[in-house]
């Protein structure tokens, strides 16, 4: 609590005609500081990789070459 002491009697000192600025920089930084809060807190839920290891195995059909009525559909024929 001290050091939030310190920086009110430090914007006390700051002239009036300034405080817009001030007011400014440290909405500024606060709202960087929720940015980050709120991607570490997406980081932290992300799926984890590999949960299905071993338990789903991609088929060999998967590799296969699409037919042509399939490649044409991808290309809007």
């Amino acid at each position: 609590m001290l050091l939030q002491e310190q920086i009110i009697e430090e914007i006390k000192q700051i002239p009036s005609n300034k405080l817009v600025e001030t007011y400014d920089l440290i909405h500024y930084f606060r709202l960087g500081l929720n940015q980050q809060k709120q991607a570490s807190k997406i980081t932290e839920k992300q799926r984890p990789i590999g949960l299905s290891k071993e338990k789903f195995q991609v088929p060999t059909s998967f590799y296969e070459s699409l037919s042509d009525e399939i490649l044409d559909n991808f290309d809007g024929k």
